[in-house]
């Protein structure tokens, strides 16, 4: 649908759309007009015009996400075009802003938010490039590098010096760009562009590394916390991580996968894992958790029991939970504020088809996303399956790719979803009768992909259909046949994918000197 346009938003288009005048015609522009045409800016891709005008900035804050979030004079939401020309001129008109030599008085800005900033699958800019989370982090931490070096050769006004602006960002460290990351935040106090870690992600970093880098983004600061792949830190390590650094403002912590194993857990393993509980319960703001692919069987209550403020966020997929687990969570003060819950890679049918029931209706009235991948939910679980979602009148999200369910059951399925009001986002599996007679799950991922497509396509037409009739344009319906779409993933695939070629080429030959020495 077309957006609307107030005759503000109209004009300011029409400003930009000449760069050079735009540009010429800045310093005669009233100041409460500058946020109007950033945003105007910014759709039509005026890259030089958003530098000047951030450059220019006669505003106290720069705040991405309400700059290009809805707003009266033009109600589309901007915050998710990562457009590589828009940010890039963003980031070095802010570095311009520091050097430009204007009277300091003039200068008012104090803080830029770039949190803001939305990374999604599909972009809708005319560039087509994208600069995503990983890219900003190291152009910022570049330019603040770059801005220290040039004020230390370059005889500036002393006024440039007394400019003080922090720079709220999510940042994303990798092997790759840590080095530069870790010179930006040494120097931060002596930088004019400080910058204010809100979010923090790692991925293909050593312990050595992570724990370093960790402690100088003050963690006192820190909201979210994702520690993802490649960063081999186990129960020992996140102890010593929760003992050593305090995370007052915590409200989001992701694990990488395996930190936790039961199964070779001794005494002093367990009090290891009742700490971590504890110092868990101490982040007082801490509503999103996620440990998926750890094996936590019969450990859930002694892990989430000590968090004094209720989960809206939980994601154990893949961690072997037993029946003792689940009961907790449906009884638990959580399970009424669970807003996103993945629970896949268990046999919920098998294992606690009633108790996973309980869970359900309890966080029915607040559930926005639900996750059932690999739960062997078959054609004869569909009708229950259907009854525990009907008091998901909120549901936004449902995602069970790789279920052994037939064409006829997703029909089904289907038309009950249409009911949903709130739902947007559909994942489902390939019909078990698109694939050969006889295939095992979970799917493995060899053979994942050899099914009949062109069966597949004609009920995939079939369940849009039913969608379609029901006036449900609205939802996507997709088969994301290896996962959903990571854009932190995506950005730095090249080198996730070249660590796990070492990492497999050093175990193959640390496996042929071992059968050496054998022989």
């Amino acid at each position: 649908r077309t957006t609307m346009k107030s005759l503000r938003f109209i004009s300011a288009e029409a400003f930009v759309s000449n760069a050079e005048f735009a540009r010429k015609s800045l310093r005669a522009v009233a100041h409460d007009l500058f946020p109007l045409l950033f945003k105007a800016s910014y759709l039509l891709e005026q890259g030089e015009v958003i530098h000047d005008l951030v450059e220019n900035w006669p505003l106290f804050d720069f705040n991405m996400g309400k700059l290009l979030g809805a707003t009266l004079d033009y109600e589309e939401d901007l915050s998710h075009r990562t457009c590589s020309v828009c940010l890039e001129s963003c980031l070095t008109g802010l570095r311009d802003y520091v050097l430009n030599q204007s009277s300091p008085y003039m200068k008012k800005l104090k803080v830029v938010d770039l949190t803001g900033i939305k990374d999604v699958e599909v972009q809708f800019c005319k560039c087509k490039k994208t600069m995503g989370r990983w890219a900003r982090t190291q152009l910022l931490s570049k330019l603040c590098s770059d801005l220290l070096v040039y004020l230390q050769q370059a005889q500036c006004l002393p006024g440039t010096f007394e400019v003080s602006i922090n720079v709220l960002i999510d940042l994303f460290v990798t092997e790759r760009n840590y080095d530069l990351v870790v010179q930006a935040l040494l120097k931060k106090c002596s930088c004019p562009l400080k910058i204010c870690c809100v979010a923090f992600r790692s991925d293909n970093l050593t312990l050595q590394k992570f724990f370093y880098i960790i402690k100088l983004t003050d963690p006192s600061l820190l909201r979210k916390l994702e520690i993802v792949h490649n960063v081999h830190l186990e129960m020992e390590h996140l102890e010593m991580l929760f003992n050593s650094i305090h995370f007052p403002l915590l409200m989001s912590l992701t694990l990488p996968a395996r930190t936790f194993n039961v199964r070779r857990f001794t005494a002093t393993d367990e009090q290891m894992l009742t700490n971590i509980g504890e110092k868990m319960g101490e982040m007082t703001q801490l509503t999103e958790l996620s440990m998926s692919f750890s094996i936590l069987t019969g450990r859930i209550q002694k892990l989430l029991s000590p968090l004094k403020t209720p989960l809206k966020m939980l994601d154990v997929s893949n961690c072997s939970l037993n029946h003792a687990d689940m009961a907790f969570l449906a009884n638990s003060f959580h399970a009424n504020h669970l807003e996103a819950l993945d629970l896949s890679g268990h046999d919920i049918p098998e294992l606690y088809p009633s108790t996973f029931f309980k869970l359900l209706s309890h966080c029915s009235s607040v559930l926005r996303s639900l996750t059932l991948e690999d739960c062997n939910i078959q054609d004869t679980h569909v009708n229950r399956l259907i009854l525990c979602l009907s008091p998901c009148q909120k549901l936004q999200e449902f995602k069970f790719v790789g279920n052994p369910l037939s064409s006829q059951a997703l029909k089904h399925l289907f038309t009950f979803l249409c009911e949903l009001p709130m739902l947007k986002n559909v994942e489902f599996p390939v019909p078990r009768d698109c694939y050969p007679i006889g295939i095992t799950y979970p799917i493995d991922d060899a053979s994942v992909c050899r099914f009949d497509h062109q069966k597949y396509e004609r009920v995939a037409e079939e369940l849009n259909l039913i969608l379609l009739q029901a006036n449900r344009e609205d939802v996507k319906a997709s088969t994301p046949l290896f996962g959903s779409y990571d854009a932190a993933v995506q950005e730095t695939n090249n080198e996730l994918g070249a660590y796990l070629i070492k990492s497999f080429k050093e175990t193959l030959e640390k496996f042929t000197a071992s059968f050496n020495k054998m022989s």
